[in-house]
């Protein structure tokens, strides 16, 4: 049979299944298994470690030199007479990375208006559990190492890294209580926020008055806009665009404007979800033309928290390119028996590994257990101390913030602190993954439990209106 020249717009074409709802062997064997994994919960953390090991492997291999050469080749982008010099290694942890504060930015601003930080009765315990388990582990690192060349990497064990602890928590399923799981959510993202302020402030290069009034200027236009109500993701992205150079030439680490950006979208629905509602059961009275499918689909975005829709659409994007690649860049960490032997009596290594493991168990554990004997706080409902003591363990997995802060802290000086320093992460976080891991698995109930949440906690697990949402409702009687 003959296809058309413009097959797309015969009755044939437009009749054929999507190629991943079709019978092909790839899309079978292949397509719709990947789909499916992308979907479960922990499978960022998976990817993150293949990811990781793979770069091990890579740097201790035959090819090992190959490794270097890579993520060390020079790219230059040029604007005229503007150029930006940059290996491909800081291309991914400058650049790419501002991806992922931006979705942490989106993601804080979300719990702030609308989840578990808006409400001071719940977020009082894992704020507190929060700066606790990011001062311990800083001052069992500073005593270990001040006064000597490592004593700048203190910021080092106070990252904890959402996808892995999430993920590990994800694996029991319905034995974590709900508010357990939000617990560890609420304390990562207020760790991830602390993790972003020290970058700000302790690890930036020489500053420049130019680019940060620049810079400044850009966040107020950004600011502006949203009060003039531009929703125009063009706009955006350029402004963005433009906030992420002002940063990187002003000497605050250029991610910091990833995380402006994520502040600065809005966290609330463009359009009341009631009136959304209403109009659409309007539309889909007596059937949906074209048109009125389009605005249909309009009133379900603008339904919808932005903050909510950007996060989704690029969270997929951030967590299963961005920190693939930043594991593969910067985990390549090489094991000879000299450099292990090194690292193995270091007080570098050793603070990092002490103050993930035990400075995150004892700082997330002891603060939450004053705040709640003073009664500012409360308990995760559901939650024992066994199992919280289990889940502060969990929060000793610092990976990639971790990474990230040990190549700013270590960034133009000696090259073995670096390699201490991520071997320090590697260990800590593995212990912590496993500790942690059978911690929980002891701990936590051995039966599924109800979500038995305060209704402030289930609005913050709640997903914005979908768009199979406001179909249903529209057409519902």
């Amino acid at each position: 049979m003959t296809l058309p020249e413009e097959p797309w717009k015969s009755d044939i074409w437009r009749n054929r299944p999507a190629f991943l709802y079709s019978r092909r062997p790839i899309a079978r064997y292949v397509g719709r298994p990947a789909a499916e994994f992308l979907k479960i919960e922990p499978a960022a953390g998976v990817v993150l470690v293949v990811c990781a090991v793979l770069a091990m492997l890579w740097a201790n291999s035959p090819w090992s030199a190959s490794y270097d050469a890579v993520w060390g080749l020079d790219v230059t982008f040029a604007f005229g007479d503007f150029e930006l010099h940059h290996t491909l290694r800081d291309w991914i942890n400058d650049g790419l990375m501002a991806v992922f504060f931006f979705v942490v930015g989106l993601e804080i601003k979300s719990e702030i208006v609308s989840g578990e930080l808006a409400s001071p009765r719940n977020a009082v315990t894992p704020i507190a559990a929060a700066l606790g388990g990011m001062a311990v582990p800083a001052l069992i690192y500073a005593a270990l190492n001040g006064g000597t060349p490592g004593a700048g990497g203190w910021g080092i064990p106070m990252a904890t890294d959402i996808a892995f602890a999430v993920g590990v928590l994800a694996l029991f399923g319905s034995r974590i209580p709900s508010a357990a799981r939000i617990f560890l959510l609420t304390l990562a993202i207020v760790d991830d926020l602390g993790a972003i302020a020290v970058i700000a402030v302790f690890y930036t290069d020489d500053l420049s008055a130019q680019w940060l009034i620049a810079a400044a200027a850009l966040t107020a236009l950004a600011v502006l806009m949203r009060l003039l109500n531009v929703w125009s993701a063009p706009v955006y992205l350029v402004i963005g665009v433009l906030l992420w150079v002002a940063m990187l030439e002003s000497g605050v680490h250029a991610t910091i404007a990833g995380v402006i950006m994520g502040l600065i979208i809005a966290a609330k629905p463009l359009l009341d979800p009631a009136v959304a509602h209403e109009e659409a059961q309007e539309l889909a009275k007596d059937g949906l033309t074209v048109e009125e499918t389009e605005r249909l689909v309009r009133l379900t975005r603008d339904a919808q928290p932005p903050a909510a829709r950007i996060q989704h659409q690029n969270h997929r994007f951030s967590s299963f390119v961005v920190l693939p690649l930043f594991a593969l860049a910067n985990a390549g960490v090489p094991l000879s028996a000299d450099l292990f032997a090194a690292a193995a009596g270091s007080t570098v290594t050793l603070g990092v590994v002490l103050g993930l493991v035990v400075g995150k168990t004892v700082g997330i554990t002891l603060t939450t257990w004053l705040v709640v004997r003073l009664g500012l706080g409360r308990m995760p409902r559901g939650t024992g101390w066994p199992l919280l003591a289990s889940i502060a363990a969990v929060a000793g997995i610092g990976f990639t913030v971790a990474l990230f802060i040990t190549e700013l802290a270590f960034r133009g000086g000696d090259p073995v602190l670096t390699y201490e320093g991520k071997m320090g992460v590697l260990a800590a976080s593995v212990i912590a993954a496993v500790v942690g891991g059978l911690a929980v698995h002891l701990t936590a109930p051995r039966t599924p439990q109800e979500d038995d949440a305060d209704p402030v906690m289930e609005d913050a697990e709640q997903p914005g209106l979908g768009l199979a949402d406001c179909f249903s409702r529209a057409t519902r009687p």
